[in-house]
């Protein structure tokens, strides 16, 4: 019997994995409530953001500049999806906070890169933190009120 050689090995498990984390992202995002969503969305945003500034370290542009412009399309989904109505003065400054980060990531220069994910990543953590720590309660209360 022959075996596949190492490298061919390793190819074939590494797109067996992939295959498995598609799966299971497709089932989480189909079985997910709407917070589960905007947490994954906030946690995808902040991985990414991770990922391009190790891609910028390792002079990867081109993987640096889609990872960016993936949180950054993230950052406007979560601004653009805002309840003004509902939310007041905590939306209105919430959007401009969004509005700050995304106007920090596509402005930034390679000298300034590293600075400018340590704080959007510092700015944007506490909001998906606070976003975790909703008790279910109080998303059954939102849930409630909106269905009202």
């Amino acid at each position: 019997m022959h075996s596949l050689p190492r490298y061919l090995e390793r190819l074939v498990a590494s797109k067996a994995i992939n295959a498995y984390q598609k799966d299971n992202l497709k089932h989480r995002i189909s079985t997910a409530d709407p917070h589960q969503l905007t947490l994954m969305l906030m946690q995808g945003a902040i991985e990414r953001l991770a990922y391009a500034k190790g891609a910028h370290e390792r002079d990867q542009m081109q993987l640096r500049i889609e990872l960016v412009s993936k949180a950054t399309s993230i950052f406007i989904n979560l601004r653009d999806t805002l309840d003004m109505e509902v939310g007041g003065e905590f939306a209105e400054n919430l959007f401009s906070l969004y509005d700050y980060m995304i106007d920090k990531l596509s402005s930034t220069t390679p000298d300034t890169f590293s600075q400018t994910i340590d704080e959007v990543i510092a700015l944007f953590l506490p909001i998906k933190n606070a976003w975790q720590e909703i008790s279910e309660e109080d998303k059954q209360k939102a849930y409630a009120q909106q269905n009202a």
